[in-house]
């Protein structure tokens, strides 16, 4: 694993990937050299499953400048079995949802205002 980010080609980075990131990027400078990998590690793990629990407790999360997870309620429907055209019963359910900040869709514009394609 490298600890470059993923690129413009869709590249995915998974949670111990990001934790492995995060904690490198931080041993990097001097201001967090005093804590060890274990500790920074247990830290950003600790962050997301808060942000996980919140979520779960009907809770929304704001990060000024990146984005804003909340839930979004979907009701019960009648769906279609895209194989068989069969009608089927689909539950209501809570689902994640997140809303970019101004500043990410800023630099997400214009990365993707660089990239080929």
């Amino acid at each position: 694993m490298s600890s470059s980010l993923p690129t413009a080609s869709g590249d995915a980075i998974t949670r111990s990937e990001l934790v492995r990131i995060v904690t490198r990027r931080l041993l990097e400078d001097e201001r967090f050299s005093y804590f060890s990998s274990a500790d920074l590690e247990a830290s950003v793990r600790h962050v997301i499953d808060l942000m996980a629990q919140t979520l779960a407790s009907g809770g929304g999360i704001e990060i000024r400048g990146f984005g804003s997870f909340s839930l979004s309620y979907r009701p019960a429907r009648i769906g279609r079995n895209p194989r068989t055209g069969e009608a089927v019963a689909v539950a209501s359910k809570h689902v994640p949802k997140f809303r970019p900040g101004k500043r990410l869709r800023e630099r997400v514009n214009a990365a993707a205002g660089n990239a080929p394609g």
